[in-house]
Parts: C-alpha cells; sequence; structure tokens
C-alpha cells in the first residue's frame, strides 16, 4: 500500500509473479468497470464478496492498494503489510507519465484527470480528508500485522527483493 503512483501495483505484480500466485489491486473491487474509468464506486460489502469469491480462498495471493475503512476484514487474511513511500514530486512525475501512457490515442476527460491530480496531490497534506499518508500511518499502527516500509525509489527488483529477504517477526 501506499500514495497513488508509489508503486504499489507494480510491487505487487511484480511479487505476484516471483510466487506463481494471482495479484489483485483494491482498485479492481472498489470501482465498478465503466467507460471512462474510475467514475461509479461498488458497494462496500460487494467490493468485500467479490474479493471474497475471487481470490481470498486460493492458497496464495497479493493484494496492492488501500482498503482502509471498508477492507480489513480482507486485510486481516494477510500475512503481511509493505508500505511503499515516495517522494511527492517524484510521485506525481509518475502519475503523470502513466497517464499520458493509458490516454495514448483515446478520448481523455481532462476535468476527471485534474480533479484525481488535485486529489492524489493532497496525499502529503496531514489536514487533507481523503486518503492520506497521516490516515495511512494511523491505520498502520493499528494493524495486527508486520509493517515492512519501504521507499519506492529503489527499482522494482531491488523492491521485491527487499520483501523477499524480510523476515517479519
Amino acid at each position: 500500500m501506499g500514495a497513488s503512483g508509489s508503486g504499489t501495483t507494480t510491487l505487487g505484480r511484480a511479487l505476484a509473479d516471483y510466487w506463481s500466485v494471482p495479484h489483485a489491486d483494491a482498485d479492481d473491487y472498489f470501482w465498478v468497470p465503466t467507460v471512462p474509468p474510475y467514475v461509479t464506486k461498488r458497494p462496500e460489502n460487494a467490493r468485500r464478496a467479490l474479493m471474497r469469491d475471487v481470490f481470498v480462498p486460493r492458497e496464495g495471493w497479493v493484494l496492492s492498494g488501500s482498503m482502509i475503512g471498508w477492507g480489513e476484514s480482507i486485510v486481516a487474511e494477510c500475512d503481511a503489510v509493505i508500505f511503499l513511500t515516495l517522494d511527492s514530486r517524484e510521485r506525481l512525475r509518475r502519475l503523470e507519465a502513466r497517464e499520458v501512457h493509458r490516454r495514448a490515442g483515446q478520448d481523455f476527460d481532462e476535468a476527471a484527470w485534474s480533479e484525481f491530480l488535485n486529489w492524489a496531490k493532497g496525499y502529503d497534506d496531514p489536514a487533507f480528508d481523503g486518503r492520506s499518508r497521516a490516515a495511512h500511518e494511523a491505520w498502520l499502527d493499528q494493524l495486527d500485522l508486520p509493517v515492512m516500509r519501504l521507499s519506492s525509489e529503489m527499482s522494482v527488483v531491488e523492491l521485491r527483493d527487499a520483501v523477499l529477504k524480510w523476515e517479519p517477526s
């Protein structure tokens, strides 16, 4: 887990590939598939039910994304949590690059992108009333799971290897 643009999905996929297990991203369950995407939220109970149907019963899986306030029962099924941090300027640069790639050759809703970017910028503001570093830190402090903190300034291979070497206590 971490801020949007910090590499949580990329690391999640790398770990799932290494372990040959499914990877799930919280956004795939949080949002109803729409065109354009990320417009309609799925009800909380439906998110959890879908996750329990699709991947939780499997022997192993990797989950990326934030589930604060709605997915604690799913997180309780995890063995550990990896928290990625990244300098906000680099994180926002990565978000811009990702969106340029995602929207290549497609119609683009500039207003939706602007709204998302403003939301993403709020992450590092402790007073932000949304997904924020302060909210993540408080949530992590309440977990009864091992938490590994990594800077995603490292390459995805370095991040993956750090997780693989980690021995949670």
